[in-house]
């Protein structure tokens, strides 16, 4: 079996945010390990995370029947919250990246793709059309879950929920990882302050901070190089995770996560991403994206979804699901209502 090639693309918009798919791989990663990772501690470690990390949710209405990692396709939506410090948000915040994620057992690959999180589009907790990023605040996983739902005309069966805090402290739990920073970076840190982090080009070993900043920086280049640099922060934690020789990394690796997660998969059902991170050619991984343009109703920014790409995004995936032809087009009366 051929590898499908990894392509990263972010799409670019107006606002200083950007997509951190990166961020919500990091699970993918830790679910894998803990699937693969036979040791009795690491075993024990790992159920204990996702004991602690479990939220249930109803299941999708859109499922005849529960779903089962071990022998089903199904889907995940990673969820992407900026639960800083210095924001201290009370009860939900708006979601600041989703990645949905669908999986397919015969073909033992996953396909990744990135929603804008101002894409403007129904949200069924709301009964409006507004931004994505707003049914996390309306009624967290669920109706995020609903709202991609009603977006995409698939069902999502698990969500994944973490916030930035993951990401540095799974680096920094394996003291670092090796990077080649293209050119000298100043870049903001985790609490948003202006020039907070400061690297200079070449080979380095970078701590979580530090690798949030490479990882996102667009400022002398293009979304494109931005992604493979994403590509380079991925395997470099992998890397490091496998060679990491201690018991101590992987339990640290997983508490780190397990601090900032909620998730509706439990830890029996881990098993199932076995055949999906165990291939002789690795992850068979493939990303996509969402088209679109930059609108305003009434001044206020939203990213217009484009009608082709949205039926298009759709047919993949439900084929990816192997589910039937998808249904008409759900998107024609809010695009009908931007406003260039």
């Amino acid at each position: 079996m051929s590898t499908t090639r990894r392509v990263y693309k972010v799409k670019k918009t107006k606002k200083k945010r950007r997509k951190r798919l990166w961020l919500l791989l990091v699970p993918l990663l830790v679910l894998g390990l803990g699937a693969t990772t036979y040791a009795a501690t690491i075993y024990l470690k790992a159920q204990d995370v996702f004991k602690n990390s479990y939220d249930p949710v109803e299941a999708s209405a859109k499922r005849s029947e529960a779903v089962d990692p071990l022998k089903d396709n199904f889907s995940i939506l990673f969820i992407g919250i900026d639960d800083s410090d210095k924001r201290d948000y009370k009860g939900h915040s708006r979601s600041d990246a989703l990645i949905l994620a669908t999986f397919n057992k015969d073909q033992k690959s996953i396909k990744l793709l990135s929603i804008p999180r101002d894409s403007y589009v129904y949200v069924p907790a709301k009964g409006v059309t507004t931004k994505i990023n707003a049914a996390h605040a309306a009624g967290g996983p669920k109706a995020t879950m609903d709202t991609v739902e009603e977006l995409l005309d698939i069902p999502v069966d698990y969500y994944v929920r973490m916030n930035f805090n993951a990401f540095i402290d799974v680096v920094d739990s394996l003291d670092g990882i090796k990077v080649d920073v293209p050119y000298e970076i100043n870049e903001l840190d985790s609490h948003d302050k202006k020039n907070g982090i400061h690297l200079e080009k070449g080979l380095q070993t970078v701590d979580g901070e530090e690798a949030l900043a490479f990882a996102r920086t667009r400022k002398k280049d293009s979304d494109i190089q931005r992604g493979e640099r994403q590509q380079e922060v991925l395997k470099a934690i992998v890397a490091k995770a496998a060679s990491a020789g201690s018991i101590t990394k992987y339990t640290d690796v997983m508490e780190a996560v397990g601090d900032n997660m909620t998730t509706n998969l439990q830890f029996s059902q881990i098993k199932g991403f076995i055949k999906y991170v165990t291939t002789d050619k690795g992850l068979n991984l493939e990303t996509l994206k969402l088209e679109g343009r930059d609108s305003y109703i009434n001044g206020t920014y939203y990213y217009q979804l484009n009608d082709t790409s949205v039926a298009n995004t759709k047919q993949i995936l439900r084929s990816h699901l192997n589910l039937g032809p998808k249904e008409g087009n759900q998107t024609e009366a809010v695009q009908s209502q931007i406003q260039k």
